[in-house]
C-alpha cells in the first residue's frame, strides 16, 4: 500500500480512536501494528489465512519489528529518562509539604497592598514552582487550592482568577527544568542543557506578559481586583521597601557565605589547581573565594549596621517562606549550570533537598513519602506507556516512509518559508487541542524537525534567523511554546480539568474555558515573538 493512503488512514483512525476515548498509548500501539501491516504485509487484511508467510510474520524478531524493538529499547534505557520520575517525585513532595503554602504567604506579605497583587503573587509563585520541578498538573492543582479561594474571597473577577492560575500554572512547560524539553531532547538528540538555557528568556518573557496583562487590566478596571483592607501590622510602603532590601541582604549573605565555603574548600584541598585542557571548577577557584568572602562581609555589614538587627529580624520573619524554594532552585539549576552534575543527578539532588527541608520543618513522614511515591508511580506509568505507544507508531510510520512523504508534500507546496512554519504551527495547535503533549512530541516532531532543517535558514524569522547549530534548539523552544497553548485549548485543555478537580462547585468547565481566552491570546503573542525574532533563544547560549 502506498504511503499516502497509509497516512490518510492513520490520521482518520487516530482521530476516531481518540474521539471514542481510547488512551493515547493504546491507540498509538494499535495503529503502529496497522501501519506495519498495511506497508509490509497487507495480506493480513485481505487474506488473513496466509498468516506466517510475510515479512512480518514469517520470522518474528527480524526486519521492521526488530528495528522497532531496538528503537523502543534505546529510548527507555536512556539515562536521562530517569530524571522524569525524580522531578515528578520532587513536585509531589513539594505539593504535599507546606513549602509552597509558606512561599505563597511570604509573597503575599510583600505585594498585598498592590492592585492585583494576589494575582501577581500567584504568577510569581508559579514561576518559582516551575523552576523547582517542571511539572504542570501539580502546579495548577496547588494554585487552585491555595490562591483561588483567597482571590474569590477578596472579590477578584472570576475569569481573571481562573486564567491567572491556569496560564501561570502551565509555565512548567517552558521554564527549566521542563519535562517537555527533556523528552524533546531525547527524541531529537538535542542537548538538554542547551534547551534549558535557550528556554529561560522565552519562559520568563511569557511570565512577564502575564504579569503585565494583570497589572494593565486591574489598573484600567480596579473592580476586577479590589484591594484588601490593610492589616494592623502592615508597614508603610517606604518601610516595606527597606524591609525587602534587608531580606535580600540576608539572602545575599547566606548564599555568599555558602559559595565562599565551597571555594575555600576546593582551595584548601587543592582540587582547583589549574590543569591544561581541563575545565576549572565552576565558581571554585581561589579568586572566587576572595570575591564571595568580600560579598558576605558587605551583606553582613548592611544587615547589622545599615538596616539594624530589629528590622532585619522582622524582614526575615516576613520573607523566610521564600528561602526553601530558592534553595531548591539553587540546588537543581545551580548544579546543572555550575557544571556540578547532569540533568538526572540534579533531579536526584532536588529530591534530597526537598526531603531534607521537609525534615527540618518537621513535616516529613512515612505518609508524605508514600503518597508522593504513589503519585509518582501513576504519573510516570502514564508517561511511559504513552511514550512506548507513540514511539512505536512514530517508528512504524518512519519505516513506512511517512516522514519523507510528509516532508516532500510540505516542501513542494508553493509556500514561502514562513508560510510553511505557520502551517506547522497551526497543525501543532490543532493537535494540541486533542492530544497529550507526549504523543505530539513523539509523533509530530520526528516529521517536522527534518522539514525545518531542509528550509533555507536565512528565511526563517523576520528580525534575524536562528544559527544553524541552534536550529533544533530554537524549534524545541518553539514547540514548547505551542504546548503552552495546548494546556489551555478547548475542548481537552488539561489545565481546565486540573482546576475543575479542586474548584468550588459553582465554577463549571465552561466558566474555566471562558477565563482562558485572554491568556491564550497572550501565549499566541509570545509564540509570535519566537517566530518573528528567533535569535531570542540564543541570548544566553554560548
Amino acid at each position: 500500500m502506498d504511503v499516502g493512503t497509509i497516512s490518510l488512514v492513520l490520521l482518520v483512525a487516530l482521530m476516531l480512536l481518540l474521539a471514542i476515548g481510547m488512551p493515547l498509548g493504546m491507540a498509538s500501539a494499535i495503529l503502529a501494528v496497522l501501519v506495519l501491516v498495511m506497508k509490509f504485509e497487507p495480506n493480513l487484511l485481505t487474506a488473513p489465512w496466509e498468516f506466517g508467510e510475510g515479512i512480518l510474520t514469517g520470522r518474528f524478531g527480524t526486519g521492521p519489528l526488530n528495528i522497532l524493538a531496538q528503537k523502543i529499547y534505546g529510548l527507555l534505557t536512556d539515562y536521562v529518562l530517569i530524571s522524569i520520575p525524580l522531578f515528578i517525585f520532587m513536585a509531589a513532595l513539594l505539593e504535599r509539604s507546606g513549602i509552597a503554602k509558606d512561599m505563597y504567604s511570604s509573597l503575599n506579605v510583600w505585594m498585598s497592598r498592590m492592585r492585583g497583587g494576589i494575582a501577581i503573587v500567584t504568577s510569581i509563585m508559579a514561576v518559582i514552582m516551575a523552576a523547582m520541578s517542571g511539572i504542570i498538573g501539580g502546579e495548577v492543582v496547588l494554585l487552585g487550592l491555595i490562591a483561588l479561594p483567597q482571590m474569590l474571597r477578596l472579590g477578584y473577577d472570576q475569569n481573571l482568577a481562573i486564567g491567572t492560575i491556569c496560564a501561570s500554572g502551565s509555565l512548567g512547560t517552558m521554564i527549566p527544568p521542563s519535562i517537555v524539553l527533556i523528552i524533546y531532547g531525547l527524541i531529537t538528540e538535542t542537548s538538554i542543557k542547551a534547551l534549558f538555557t535557550a528556554a529561560f528568556v522565552p519562559g520568563f518573557m511569557l511570565a512577564s506578559f502575564i504579569i503585565v496583562y494583570i497589572i494593565i487590566r486591574t489598573q484600567m478596571n480596579p473592580s476586577l481586583a479590589p484591594l484588601p483592607p490593610p492589616g494592623p501590622n502592615d508597614p508603610p510602603s517606604r518601610e516595606k521597601g527597606a524591609l525587602f532590601a534587608a531580606f535580600l541582604s540576608i539572602l545575599g549573605a547566606g548564599f555568599s557565605t555558602a559559595l565562599f565555603v565551597r571555594a575555600a574548600f576546593f582551595t584548601v584541598t587543592g582540587q582547583n589547581v589549574a590543569i591544561e585542557n581541563v575545565d576549572p571548577i565552576a565558581y571554585g577557584e581561589p579568586r572566587h573565594a576572595l570575591i564571595f568572602g568580600i560579598a558576605a562581609v558587605v551583606f553582613l555589614g548592611l544587615i547589622f549596621f545599615a538596616f539594624g538587627r530589629a528590622r532585619s529580624a522582622r524582614a526575615w520573619s516576613m520573607g523566610k517562606g521564600l528561602v526553601a524554594p530558592i534553595v531548591v532552585i539553587g540546588v537543581v539549576l545551580g548544579s546543572i549550570y555550575g557544571g556540578i552534575s547532569g540533568i538526572t543527578e540534579a533531579a536526584a539532588m532536588g529530591v534530597v533537598a526537598v526531603f531534607v527541608i521537609s525534615i527540618l520543618r518537621g513535616e516529613a513522614s512515612v505518609e508524605l513519602v508514600w503518597d508522593s511515591l504513589m503519585r509518582t508511580l501513576k504519573s510516570t506509568g502514564t508517561i511511559i506507556w504513552v511514550t512506548i505507544g507513540a514511539a512505536t507508531l512514530a517508528g512504524a510510520y518512519t519505516i513506512a516512509g511517512g516522514p519523507t512523504y510528509v516532508a516532500n508534500l510540505i516542501v513542494s507546496a508553493d509556500l514561502p518559508t514562513m508560510g510553511i512554519m505557520l502551517v506547522m504551527m497551526l497543525i501543532l495547535l490543532f493537535m494540541g487541542a486533542f492530544m497529550d503533549w507526549v504523543g505530539i512530541v513523539l509523533l509530530i516532531i520526528p516529521v517536522f524537525l527534518p522539514i525545518v532543517q531542509r528550509l533555507p535558514i536565512e528565511e526563517i524569522g523576520f528580525l534575524g534567523s536562528p544559527s544553524p547549530q541552534h536550529l533544533s534548539v530554537w524549534f524545541g523552544v518553539l514547540f514548547c511554546m505551542n504546548m503552552q497553548v495546548s494546556f489551555l485549548s478547548p475542548p481537552f485543555g488539561p489545565a481546565a480539568f486540573y482546576l475543575k478537580s479542586v474548584a468550588p462547585p459553582h465554577i463549571s468547565l465552561t466558566d474555566i474555558f471562558k477565563g482562558f481566552l485572554p491568556f491564550i491570546c497572550i501565549q499566541l503573542c509570545a509564540l509570535s515573538v519566537l517566530l518573528i525574532w528567533p535569535p531570542i533563544v540564543e541570548l544566553l547560549l554560548d
